[in-house]
């Protein structure tokens, strides 16, 4: 781009980093842009061709913009939600409960459901100035194999998710975060686990030490986030956690901000 759009791809850019056009706010129309930019039409077009790849803008319409991260998609209204009549443990213990539900589903004959109780977790994606992010190499006896997964891990009663992401990192890794943002919770297995997960991410570490938590210890790299695409094609990522947060950094690239990878 030549200086002139280079000036109107960072004015729009400003605009939307500063949040003076937040998530789903429409873009002025053309002939309104050509009015503030130094551009004409063409040049103009190719700005917005950019900040559409780059994900800052999507196409609304078939000539309008808007900023990227706003919801047009409604939920719908009048549905019914299921029925509990009551529930029992059948089996506890401090790390799993499970329980059986009597449930009635709207036109459908009650009946017994599993339910599934397990801890909340907290996972971190840090990434450093050079877009890595901070993994582990472990093996999990569970699946019989090795893969990269985040630090992160559970959350102790009473205490703060975003606290024990950054308290997971520092045990799992030997490095600290300078922050965390909270970017997203779900659960990985919602028709019979119940098991709130919160991701976080983060720009910057310090290392202050080697590894305490020997349990959960793998070995720590830093991984390009170019890598992840083809690692997750090999089958060497592990964890749902893992999966969310790495696949929100790069649906995230370009986008300014700590949720950012470039």
């Amino acid at each position: 781009m030549g200086p002139k759009s280079t000036e109107a791809y960072n004015e729009i850019r400003s605009w939307i980093e500063s949040g003076e056009l937040g998530p789903g706010s429409k873009l002025p129309s053309e002939r309104k842009l050509e009015e503030r930019l130094p551009v004409r039409r063409t040049a103009l077009r190719q700005v917005l061709a950019r900040l559409v790849s780059e994900g800052l803008l999507v196409v609304h319409g078939r000539s309008s913009y808007r900023v990227a991260g706003g919801v047009s998609t409604q939920a719908p209204e009048g549905l019914a939600p299921w029925k509990i009549h009551g529930r029992r443990t059948i089996y506890e213990n401090k790390w799993v409960d499970l329980d059986l539900v009597d449930v009635e589903p709207p036109g459908v004959d009650r009946f017994e459901h599993h339910l599934v109780r397990l801890h909340h977790v907290a996972i971190a994606a840090v990434v450093d100035d050079r877009d890595r992010v901070l993994m582990l190499w472990r093996y999990r006896f569970v699946t019989q194999s090795w893969g990269w997964e985040l630090p992160g891990g559970i959350v102790d009663d009473g205490e703060d998710a975003r606290a024990a992401a950054l308290r997971e990192v520092e045990e799992e890794t030997g490095w600290r975060p300078d922050a965390l943002e909270h970017v997203v919770t779900y659960q990985p297995m919602v028709g019979m686990v119940d098991s709130p997960h919160e991701v976080f991410v983060g720009r910057g570490a310090t290392r202050v030490g080697e590894p305490t938590d020997q349990e959960e210890a793998g070995h720590v790299e830093w991984v390009p986030l170019s890598d992840i695409r083809g690692l997750m094609a090999k089958g060497d990522l592990l964890g749902s956690g893992t999966l969310v947060a790495l696949l929100h950094l790069l649906a995230n690239r370009g986008i300014g901000g700590v949720t950012a990878a470039g």
